[in-house]
C-alpha cells in the first residue's frame, strides 16, 4: 500500500501558503476627506482599528537652576546631582570640558550660556 504522505505535505504547504496570502496586508487606503495624513483606519474582524502617527512631543524643561542649587553648595556638580536637570545630565560628559567627573562653575556657566542660545532664552 502506498503512503499518502508527500500528497499530505503538499496540501497543508498549499493552504499555508494560500492563508498566508489571504492575511497579508494590503497598502493602506488613501485618506478620506475630513481625515490627516497621519492617521489610517483599517477595518479588522473586531472592528475598526485607527491608528494615528505622529511625532511624540518635545520634552521641555524649565530654565536651568543656578550652580549651588545643583551643586548643594559644593564646588562641583557630580553626575548623580546633574540628574536632577535632565538637560544637563544628558550634555554631562560634553559639559565636563577637563574630563574629571565633575563640573565646575566655570564649565556650567559655559553650558547654560550655549544653552540659553540655542534656545532663544
Amino acid at each position: 500500500m502506498k503512503s499518502h504522505n508527500p500528497l499530505l505535505y503538499a496540501t497543508a504547504a498549499a493552504a499555508l501558503l494560500f492563508a498566508g496570502a489571504a492575511l497579508a496586508q494590503s497598502t493602506p487606503p488613501a485618506p478620506a476627506d475630513g481625515q490627516s495624513s497621519d492617521q489610517a483606519t483599517y477595518q479588522t474582524p473586531q472592528g475598526e482599528v485607527v491608528i494615528k502617527s505622529v511625532p511624540a512631543p518635545t520634552p521641555t524643561a524649565g530654565p536651568a537652576p543656578t550652580f549651588k542649587q545643583l551643586s548643594d553648595g559644593g564646588e562641583a556638580i557630580t553626575s548623580a546631582q546633574a540628574a536632577a536637570y535632565p538637560p544637563l545630565a544628558n550634555d554631562f560628559l560634553y559639559v565636563d570640558g577637563d574630563h574629571n567627573g565633575s563640573i565646575n562653575k566655570t564649565e556650567y556657566n559655559r553650558w547654560v550660556k550655549q544653552l540659553q542660545q540655542t534656545s532663544g532664552q
